[in-house]
Formats: C-alpha cells, sequence, structure tokens
C-alpha cells in the first residue's frame, strides 16, 4: 500500500518515511502543498499524511483537492503542531480522518494508518 507523506519539515519527513517504510508500506514524500496536489496526476495513493501548514498549498486546500478533484475516499491524516481546538474540529469539518499533533510518536501513527487501512 502506498502512503503520500507531505511535511516541509525533513526531520519529520524523514522520520514518518523510515518507520513507515520498515512497516510495510511504500511512501512517497512531497515537501510542499503543490507536489503533494502534483502527486496525484500519477498515482493515487491509499492514505495521505500531511502538515497543515505547507508552502504554496495548505493542508486544507490539500485536503479539499483530495475530496473534490480526485479521491474522496482516501483517508487523510493531519500530523501538526498546532493543537487548537478550533483547528481540529475545522481539519474534521473539511473531512480530514485523523489529526495528530508534533511532536509525534511515530510507533502511534503506524498503529494508526495500520488500523485506518485495515492491515495487520
Amino acid at each position: 500500500m502506498r502512503i503520500l507523506v507531505a511535511d516541509e519539515q525533513p526531520m519529520a519527513l524523514r522520520t514518518l518515511h523510515s518507520k513507515l517504510e520498515k512497516a510495510g508500506f511504500d511512501i512517497s514524500a512531497a515537501v510542499d502543498g503543490q507536489q503533494a496536489m502534483s502527486f496525484f496526476d500519477s498515482e493515487t495513493p491509499d492514505l495521505v499524511i500531511m502538515d497543515l501548514f505547507l508552502p504554496y498549498a495548505t493542508g486544507f486546500e490539500v485536503l479539499n483537492f483530495i475530496r473534490e478533484k480526485r479521491a474522496s475516499k482516501i483517508p487523510v491524516f493531519f500530523l501538526s503542531s498546532v493543537g487548537l481546538e478550533k483547528t481540529i474540529v475545522e481539519a474534521f469539518e473539511l473531512g480530514a480522518d485523523d489529526y495528530l499533533t508534533k511532536p509525534f510518536r511515530p510507533s502511534e501513527i503506524v498503529a494508526r494508518v495500520r488500523r485506518k487501512l485495515n492491515v495487520n
């Protein structure tokens, strides 16, 4: 199963890539919102994990793109340093499937991904 991870922070991107790959997933990475949306020109991931504040297009804009233009059923997880209730609620109202705050625990993300994708 392929997961698209979008985050402008290299350390977060490397950590997620490494942990998810070791868990058996194929990982594609994007460092900004435009790259994340461009990814859909050639592939459709099984799940997306992205930061809320990406350069060139925010996570909310990418989510809107995914939901309206491409594949409305793809699970989307947000990973953000913003833990405000208002922001979290907005993410869910816009169609996010999960919301985790930074700093994150990579093993927890793997468990959530496995659960959402029904993978053991």
